[in-house]
This record gives structure tokens, sequence and C-alpha cells, in this order.
């Protein structure tokens, strides 16, 4: 059976892609930052982030255009550091777009929540993973043109909601009581800034992504450096726009620990009859569903990449003798994302929602697989140097380096203030490289990879 994707997508597809797998982003979940660093305190975290993720993108294009492999991180840090820097960007990886999609899928089960009370918003969580884990199983080009268009409209929805509630907005709604919750810089603002890390950077988790379409498209080293390079301006504009619009409309309080914080910003201007309240309940969850969908694309392509390379079970590099698609792989992450649904228990040890834990975790593997592809950036550029690179860094090795700094200072705060989040990643991370030890034979019967292997 064939372990070879098909290119079939084009740049525009790839724009989806790369804001899709992002804009849920922008309806939920940074919004858990207010509470922890206040809207002003919160506003210095994105304003830090987005200046490692503008760094990043820009230094992290060099080396998807360069080597475009499914496997995206894992194969870059297994061309420079070898197996074992493959295995940890690898898992880091999956980690990270394993746990990113129960998040999604929670914030969908809430919005459906607002319209159907009586239906539990765990039970359409789940609901959602059967509906979109069906639709990549039928196709790539299917599944990115969807995304394409929920994506479009998701981003029109959220211009929309700047306009309804520009009306409504003061300056001073948003900084009242905005380091921390207290209207005065101090020790608890600074400290609050940073506990915010993980929700700044869900405002742009997960563009990275992309690369991991690499081999299904049309002339990778072309299309990826465009789609992520607008990609990222536009969730820019789009991340910093509706945090602050959201949080001049009202008591920012109220909106710092739900799922749902647009609908409900957008309710005190226009009040719960609005027919524009509706309409962003329903168009909101385009946003939420670019992501998830976009997202599982992203980690059955990890899955696939590492079954493919001898680091997980061949079986899940397997793909559908009719649509061409890793099956198994879907499925299987899909499953792990049905099961951290129903993690309560463990959450509860961090004191968090679960919401807001699974976004943390998935921040965690997020930032190591950034600091490992920051690191292969360098190893790279000195070990290969005749690499063909279509895309080259700007401004190295100044904006990899920032890139690197802030994935480092970003990964020290989150493990100091989420130790237990931290220690379950680090577990995870163990189960794995156990894995990967008992293993061996398996990645020597492997078929060979041209992209994985320095030359």
């Amino acid at each position: 059976m064939s372990t070879t994707l098909k290119p079939s997508l084009g740049p525009l597809h790839l724009w989806g892609i790369a804001v899709g797998l992002v804009i849920s982003g922008e309806y939920f979940g940074w919004s858990y930052g207010w509470g922890a660093a206040g809207t002003l305190g919160f506003l210095v975290t994105t304003i830090l982030v987005a200046t490692m993720y503008a760094a990043f993108i820009f230094s992290y294009t060099e080396l998807t255009a360069a080597i475009p492999h499914a496997g995206g991180p894992f194969a870059y840090s297994r061309r420079a550091f070898g197996p074992t820097g493959g295995l940890l960007a690898g898992l880091a990886t999956l980690i990270e777009f394993v746990f990113a999609p129960p998040a999604i899928a929670l914030a969908i089960g809430a919005y459906l929540n607002v319209q159907f009370p009586a239906l539990d918003p765990k039970t359409a969580a789940v609901g959602a993973y059967i509906v979109f884990m069906g639709l990549n199983i039928l196709g790539v080009r299917i599944a990115a043109t969807f995304e394409l268009v929920v994506t479009v409209l998701a981003v029109i929805e959220l211009l929309v909601f700047m306009g309804v509630v520009t009306p409504g907005f003061s300056f001073a709604n948003f900084a009242l009581n905005g380091w921390a919750g207290s209207d005065r810089f101090s020790g608890a603002a600074v400290a609050g800034i940073f506990a915010a890390i993980p929700f700044a950077i869900w405002f742009f988790l997960a563009i990275e992504g992309v690369a991991m379409a690499a081999e299904e498209a049309k002339d990778p080293k072309r299309t990826i450096p465009v789609a992520y390079i607008t990609g990222i301006m536009t969730l820019l504009v789009l991340a910093f726009g509706v945090m602050i619009f959201a949080g001049g409309v009202g008591d920012w309080k109220a909106l710092s620990n739900i799922n749902d914080p647009l609908p409900q910003a957008m309710k005190t201007v226009v009040g719960e009859s609005s027919g524009w309240l509706h309409m962003l309940v329903w168009i909101g969850l385009f946003g939420l569903v670019a992501s998830f969908h976009g997202i599982i694309l992203g980690y059955s392509r990890q899955f696939f990449a590492l079954a493919r390379a001898g680091y997980l079970p061949p079986m899940l590099a397997k793909l559908h003798p009719r649509f061409h698609t890793p099956h198994r792989a879907i499925i299987a992450g899909g499953l792990v994302g049905i099961a951290a649904i129903y993690s309560d228990g463990l959450v509860n040890l961090q004191g968090m929602s679960l919401t807001a834990a699974m976004i943390t975790m998935a921040v965690f593997g997020a930032i190591v697989m950034y600091i490992m592809s920051m690191l292969s950036l360098f190893k790279l550029r000195k070990t290969e140097p005749l690499l063909e690179r279509p895309f080259l860094a700007p401004g190295y090795p100044l904006v990899p380096g920032i890139a690197l700094f802030l994935a480092l200072v970003c990964l020290v705060a989150m493990a100091w203030f989420n130790p237990v989040i931290g220690a379950v990643f680090v577990g995870f991370m163990a189960v794995g490289y156990g894995y990967f030890r008992l293993t061996v034979q398996q990645r020597a019967n492997a078929p060979a990879d041209a992209l994985l292997e320095a030359v």
C-alpha cells in the first residue's frame, strides 16, 4: 500500500490552512489571559508573543521551503540533529496538534450550547470530531477547499464583530484595572504578564502546521512562503483588533473565564435579542471549525510522517486505498482527543478549567517545537551551506535569534506557572522516548527518505 502523499494544493488553499489552523484562537481561549494579567498586562504579553511569532515564521519558512516534508519540524530536527533530535521535535509537535483540538471542540460545544441549552458541550465536541475526521478522510483537496471557505467566512465575521461593537468601545473600559486586576503596574502585574503567555500564544498557535501539508502542495518552495507570510500578517491584525475591541465594550472581567467571549462582548452592545448576536454565534462557529478541521489535517500528517519513518507503529502510515489520505492517523489522533475531553480528573490537579488545561498542554508542545526548529535552522546553516534555500530568513542570525530567545523565555515562564501540566508533558515525552529506544529495528526497516538525512 502506498505511503506517498499526492500534491494538489495551491497557494490560496495553503493561505486558508495557515489562517484557518489558527483563527479559532481569535474567537476564544485568549481571554483567559485577562484573568491572569488584566487587559493592559495581557496586551504586553501579546506584543511579546506576536514579536516571537513574526520572527519565528520568517525564520521557519526557510526550513519549510528547503525541506518540504509532511513531518515538518520532525524532518528539520532529524536532518539537523539525527534520530533523537527528530524524536524530540516530532513528539512535541504531536502533543501540540493532538491537545489543541479538544480545546477547540469544547469551544464548539459551548457555542452550540448558547443556541441549544439542552445540548451537552462534551457530546457536541465528540460529534465535531466524528464529522471532521470523516471530512478529512474524504480527501485533502476537499478538506482544504472546505477549510478555505470557512476561513474566509471566519475572517469576515471577525471584521463584522469589530465594526458592530465599535460604537460601544471605550479605552477607559479596556484599561480599567488593567494590570492583573489593579490600576497600578506592580510586581503582581509582571507575574501576570508571564503567567498569561499560553493564552497569548493561543492567538497564533498552529500556524506552523502548514509545513505538514508541504508534500501535498504544488510547488511548495514557492507557495508555502507566500502562505506563511500573508497568513501571519492576517493573524496579527485580527488578534490585536479582536482583543482590544472586546475589552473596551464593558466589564472585561466577565469575559475572562469563558469559552465564548465574542458573543458575550457583542451582547453588551447590541442586546440579547439582536440578529447581530445570533449571526456571530452561528458564523463564529466557522472560525472554530476552520481551526478544528485544519489541525486534524495537521496532526494526522505528523502521525503519518512519524509512523512512516518508524517512530510510531507503521500501521499509522497506511493510506486509504480510495481517498489516499492517512485515515488511520486521523482516527488515532481523534481517539486521543476524545479521551482528553473527558479527562477532568487530570486537569483538576492544576486548578484550571478543562479548556485552559488543554490549551496549556498544547502550548508546551508548541514552544519545545519552536526551540527545536530554530536550533535546526542554525545547525543546518553550518552543516549544509549548499542546501537549496528558496527562501532565506531575513536578518539572519538576529531574527531567528530573537525567536529562539523569546521561545526560551516562554518555556521557562510556562514551566514556572504550570508545573503540574509541565510534568505531565514531560511524562508524555518520556513515554515516547521509551518507545523510541525499544523500536530501533522498526526504524531500520522504514523506507529510505532523502529529506530526513543530511547530505
